[in-house]
This record gives C-alpha cells, structure tokens and sequence, in this order.
C-alpha cells in the first residue's frame, strides 16, 4: 500500500473509547471510517450518524465480509478482544485492538500466533507509549541524558459500580490485572529498555457483586535494577486516572496522559513531540502508517507479550495466596 492509497476502517465498539478513535481518525489525512458495530444496530447507526463516520451495520461478522474494510479498530469489552482480535486477522483485515489484548495468556498467545501465520499488521492500545509525557521522557532516556531509577505510579477510579467511563452501566466487568494494570507493566519495561525479571502483588477484598478485587499493589524489578511499584483501587473517590512519577538520575517527572510537570510541578511543554498533543490520535497515526508501509507498528502484538506474561504470573501468584 502506497502513501496515497486511502486506508479503510471499520471501528468495533460505539462506548467512550470508540467515540474516542472516531475523533482522531478524522484528523489523520488519507483514513475513512467505513462501518461501524456496536451492541445493536440501532446503537451503531446511531453512533455513525453522532460521530459523522460510515455506516451502522448490526455484527463483526458483517464488517469482515465486506471489500471496503482494510483494517478493524476494536474498541469493544474485554472478554471480546481476543476472539475478535484472530476473527479480523482470519478475515484478511489489519487490527488494532484496544488495551488489553487478552484476559489470559493462552488467548493472548493465540493472537500472536494468528497474527505470526496472516502476517497483517496487529496492533495493541499501548497508549502510554504514543502519550507526549511519556514520549517526551523517552526522547531523554534515548539521548542518554536520563535513567530510570523508579516509576511509582497510582490507578485510582471510582467504579463500586459497574458503569462505564460515560456513567452508563457496563455489560461486562472492568479488571484492575489484566486492564489497568497492563498499561504499566508494559510501560515500565518499555521505558527501562529492559525486561521485568521480578514482579509482586497483592490485593484487597473481592468485591461480592462485581466479583473483582478492588485494590490491589504491584512491585516489578526490571533486569538493569529499576523498580515500579504501582497502587490501582477501584474505590477512590478523588481525582481519577493514572498519575506516573519517573524518578531518575537527572530529575523527577510527573506525567497524567498527555501532560508533564517536574517533580517540583513546573509545567514542561511537550506540544513539540509529535504531531499531536493526543495519545489515540497518534497510535491511530501509528498503525495507519504501519498498515501503509508494510512494517511492524510499536505496540504490536509480539512487542507487547512480555507484559502479557508477567500479567499472568501475577495472577497465578494472587490465587495461590487467597488459596493458602
């Protein structure tokens, strides 16, 4: 595929995080948003006609059968992903699947494997890699200007409910392990440069409707000797989202998202990093040029496994110990 070819999308998912990609792919030139799924075809026409984008139809299946789809963005609940991740790559079409992969590593190898036998380009949401706080941090390690001695990190929302990021009620679970967790551990070893070689958690009580731990505290060591430790709750009823501290050789930084300050809170401006001052539009840029220039995109499928690994042996430690 040429830089001039127009590049095809079908987008799985009418929530937050959909509406979220159907902004930016507006703002990537040569991308046309060709279909849209949600849970109904009602909710996915109608979401096609908010968002100004393609057209509703009523399954995945539909949208994998038709000529005019290169590729699938899925922006659908957790337990989806994996099945749907192989589906698209089955079907011919490039995919980009939102954080996280999998709920289990064995589904999670399977999409390597599916993604390894079709070739196409497969892509997870690894926003943290694309934010400009992070990329900014980033840029300095590579110059050899800055070390990580430790990332201390808080994930706190305030979900003793089961609604979504838009109050609306959840048909599925959200999971603090395999979700937001994965943002982390990916990104630790992302930045570090080097591989998790130790990793520790422990959780709170499991909720008993949501069936779900709602606190939880996880350590990593990475194989240069940096540290993580990382706090996720459910039951914080204060500012919401991820806060990251880099703790470094050279300086502290604080990064939220797309925004950085010192260690002392001075604003650094990051609006030079990149195209854009948004995460989901430049990972959407990030696999629309890997689609276009027939190479592997950042956060693929196979450069994102590791976390995946370390996500699963993490879980075998938690149930061992709520079984002694």
């Amino acid at each position: 595929m040429t830089d001039e070819q127009t590049v095809r999308i079908a987008l799985a998912g009418g929530g937050a995080f959909g509406a979220k990609h159907a902004a930016a792919l507006k703002r990537i030139k040569g991308v046309e948003v060709t279909a849209v799924v949600s849970s109904t075809l009602e909710r996915a026409q109608r979401f096609a006609e908010e968002q100004g984008v393609g057209r509703g139809v009523a399954t995945l299946d539909e949208v994998l059968a038709m000529d005019d789809v290169d590729a699938v963005i899925l922006a659908t609940p957790t337990h989806m992903h994996a099945a749907q991740t192989i589906a698209c790559l089955e079907a011919g079409k490039h995919v980009q699947v939102e954080i996280p992969l999998a709920d289990s590593l064995a589904d999670a190898e399977a999409c390597l494997e599916a993604q390894q036998r079709t070739g196409l380009v497969a892509m997870v949401g690894h926003t943290r890699r694309f934010n400009p706080s992070h990329q900014w941090v980033r840029q300095r390690i590579e110059a050899g200007e800055y070390n990580i001695q430790q990332m201390d990190v808080q994930t706190y929302f305030f979900r003793r409910k089961n609604l979504n990021a838009l109050g609306q009620p959840r048909s599925w679970t959200d999971h603090l392990l395999w979700h937001h967790a994965a943002h982390t551990v990916d990104l630790f070893a992302y930045q570090t440069g080097s591989p998790v070689v130790q990793a520790n958690a422990i959780q709170g009580p499991i909720h008993p409707e949501l069936g779900i731990a709602m606190d939880m505290s996880i350590q990593l060591r990475a194989e240069n000797g940096a540290i993580c430790t990382l706090s996720l709750s459910f039951n914080n009823d204060g500012p919401l989202g991820t806060f990251f501290r880099y703790i470094g050789d050279t300086g502290t930084y604080l990064a939220r998202y797309d925004d950085l300050v010192t260690g002392k809170d001075e604003p650094i401006d990051v609006s030079g990093v990149d195209v854009s001052m948004d995460g989901i539009e430049l990972q959407d840029r990030e696999f629309v040029a890997a689609i276009r220039e027939g190479r592997e995109p950042n956060s693929s499928i196979a450069a994102v496994m590791p976390c995946y690994r370390t996500l699963a042996a993490l879980e075998e430690q938690l149930a061992a110990a709520s079984s002694a």
